[in-house]
């Protein structure tokens, strides 16, 4: 059992902002779940599955909600950042804990829900692209999945004092979940990008949390 000085030094702090920051304290997302996976066991080798530990929680608590209300439904997240920030290629952002990709849900030829494929040929899910309908061969997305779990992220992250601060997904596909069982709370509650981003946010959905972050020169002089 962890001392109360050992918990403390061992607890997350995030320095900077998302595109300009670190992160001391990272922790890594779980490497699975009854609902969810990561997007490959290799990321979370590599270490690129780290976060601050409040958002760790709020994915966590999450997941379990959804669990509840679409138990059929399967997950995957996808990358977060290093244990300890900093520039993230080829992302732009991820850089001080607060960031989470995750890979959308899709539903088969069947109707049956599936984890997005994920291998090296395709960019381990990143590389799929999706059209403005959300299909892609036999594939098409679950929106309602996809609003059921932004939903739950946002109550989780409330309940955790980090809100939501942004979701970056493509505006056709932001259309398609207002149209869902979930549609109205998203509309007023949550704050989807409108710039076009950098690449195409189609095969997963990128959400940053606000967390009350020190400023970046802090970590620096401790690191010196």
């Amino acid at each position: 059992m962890l001392t109360a000085a050992q918990d403390a030094a061992s607890a997350s702090v995030c320095h900077g902002t998302s595109a300009n920051g670190r992160l001391s304290g990272g922790t890594p997302l779980p490497a699975g779940g009854d609902n969810y996976d990561p997007y490959t066991s290799l990321g979370i080798t590599l270490g690129r599955t780290q976060v601050h530990q409040t958002v760790r929680a709020i994915v966590v608590d999450a997941y379990a909600a959804t669990y509840r209300t679409m138990p059929d439904t399967r997950f995957v997240y996808g990358e977060t950042g290093l244990s300890t920030g900093g520039p993230f290629k080829p992302h732009r952002t991820h850089q001080n804990g607060t960031s989470v990709d995750f890979m959308v849900p899709v539903l088969d030829g069947k109707g049956i829900s599936v984890p997005l494929p994920s291998n090296a040929l395709n960019k381990f899910g990143y590389a799929l692209e999706f059209d403005a309908n959300g299909k892609l061969d036999d594939l098409r997305i679950d929106f309602e999945a996809v609003a059921e779990h932004l939903y739950q992220l946002a109550e989780a992250a409330k309940k955790h004092g980090a809100p939501i601060d942004r979701v970056i997904f493509q505006k056709e596909l932001v259309a398609q979940l207002y149209r869902t069982r979930r549609g109205d709370y998203l509309r007023r509650s949550v704050t989807f990008m409108k710039a076009t981003p950098w690449i195409r946010h189609d095969e997963h959905y990128h959400v940053d949390f606000r967390l009350p972050c020190k400023p970046l020169d802090q970590y620096d002089r401790a690191t010196k």
